[in-house]
């Protein structure tokens, strides 16, 4: 393997508490409408301001955009704890010369928030997110896009997620895909498509065989 591209939500940060604060608070505010995590689930795929433009019944869209950044900026530290364990197998990739990717549903506006946030902003080669595709994950547009701009085949990478949609990309993209149920909060309880691997803690990455000394 050459390359390791993951999601980031539920993947390498626990931001899914800040993503669906954000978005009940939105709702709440411009369609005095409650609605529970599930529900936020089943909108996830595109960028979260197409999700807003899609589901919010107020013509208000840009005003609803704009207070769920603030929301999310606002919330953030006390939402999404650091995770020194990632931080820790990202810079060991990096240092034994993988190349490092993430493909994200995120609009680029909240990722750079995150990234920022939790002093990840140097660790990757290439960011492809829900703002610089046409179609959303489960579609492979995404993951093509990194391995193009890594210059890296589908046979050397390995896609690492947390829900269906990320599984069912990287088996259409033909790489290795990786699912994994190793921070507080995730997407799928279970994987309707079964990934070449499951992983349930941060360490078990390292010991599958896809890094050669």
């Amino acid at each position: 393997m050459k390359a390791f591209i993951f999601d980031f939500d539920g993947t390498l940060a626990d931001t899914l508490p800040v993503c669906f604060y954000a978005f009940q608070f939105v709702f709440k505010e411009f369609d005095d409408r409650k609605v529970d995590v599930e529900e936020i689930k089943a909108m996830f795929g595109p960028s979260e301001t197409e999700i807003i433009r899609a589901n919010l019944l107020n013509d208000n869209h840009n005003q609803a955009i704009e207070l769920y950044y603030e929301k999310y900026d606002e919330m953030h530290n006390q939402f999404v704890p650091s995770n020194e364990e990632i931080n820790g197998l990202l810079k060991n990739l990096k240092k034994e010369g993988f190349k490092l990717g993430i493909v994200t549903g995120k609009a680029r506006r909240s990722l750079d928030i995150s990234l920022t946030l939790l002093r990840m902003n140097d660790l990757f080669d290439v960011i492809i997110t829900g703002d610089d595709v046409k179609s959303p994950k489960p579609h492979p547009e995404g993951i093509n896009k990194a391995l193009k701009q890594l210059n890296i085949d589908n046979f050397n990478a390995v896609f690492i997620g947390d829900s269906d949609a990320d599984i069912l990309a990287g088996k259409e993209a033909n790489v290795y895909t990786i699912g994994v149920h190793w921070l507080p909060n995730y997407h799928s309880l279970e994987f309707a498509v079964q990934p070449d691997r499951i992983l349930k803690r941060v360490e078990e990455l390292t010991t599958i065989g896809l890094i050669k000394k």
